[in-house]
């Protein structure tokens, strides 16, 4: 009787250590890399190193963005290793530099043309054949002209216009400009902010079919924006 009782309690305590033996065996840890890391952080893994969305984006800081934005265009945006934004930035000073330069030239020749017709108030004509004054101005019934190319004449009240024009022209562009360099700066500047969001390996927007049902309408079929996070 006891040896069975003895039997019996073995059995018993084979039993219940098979299922802790078969635990121990079967678990397996996590990586090495991530076991310090809350369960509920997100994990992105960048030239294979494991860490969180969050330090990884803390390694690129707003302010330096900004601050290198300003110092140089352009280098912001390569601070956040957003490269394909060069040309649209350089590009874009390239532009706004040439339409500065294209209004500032013809504002200084019209400019200098209105003067010219202003200070030939008293012309005296050296060339009867084309009626040119001293000063190149041509004079035609009477009246003085800047001449343009090989048959343009601008009078005293065009040249005026031409001038406000270009000026006027020219000082938008270099406002433009600086509006320009202002945007490139707060690109630069969001960009580093939203960069978390741009790594966020669960931030998916996807198209996928939809069914409806209606009471008025019935069933309908169509295609839904999806947005996962």
């Amino acid at each position: 009787m006891n040896t069975l009782l003895r039997s019996l309690l073995l059995l018993i305590l084979i039993g219940a250590g098979i299922p802790a033996l078969a635990q121990d065996t079967t678990r397996q840890d996590p990586p090495a890399t991530t076991q310090n890391l809350d369960s509920d952080s997100i994990i992105v893994t960048k030239n294979g190193k494991v860490m969180t969305i969050e330090s990884y984006a803390a390694r690129y800081n707003p302010r330096k963005a900004l601050l290198y934005a300003a110092v140089l265009p352009g280098a912001g945006q390569v601070y956040n290793k957003k490269y394909w934004k060069l040309p649209l930035v350089y590009g874009g000073f390239a532009g706004l530099g040439f339409g500065v330069a294209w209004n500032q030239g013809n504002y200084a020749k019209y400019r200098k043309g209105l003067f010219n017709l202003l200070n030939d108030k008293n012309y005296v004509i050296v060339d009867p054949a084309t009626g040119t004054t001293a000063n190149g101005n041509v004079v035609i019934n009477g009246n003085l002209y800047f001449p343009v190319g090989d048959k343009g004449r601008l009078s005293l009240e065009v040249l005026r216009t031409a001038v406000n024009k270009y000026r006027r022209d020219r000082d938008y562009m270099l406002i433009m400009s600086f509006i320009f360099y202002m945007m490139q700066m707060i690109d630069a500047h969001v960009d580093a902010h939203l960069k978390e969001f741009d790594l966020n390996p669960q931030l998916k927007v996807s198209i996928e079919p939809t069914m409806n049902q209606n009471v008025s309408t019935g069933r309908s079929a169509g295609v839904g924006l999806t947005l996962k996070f």
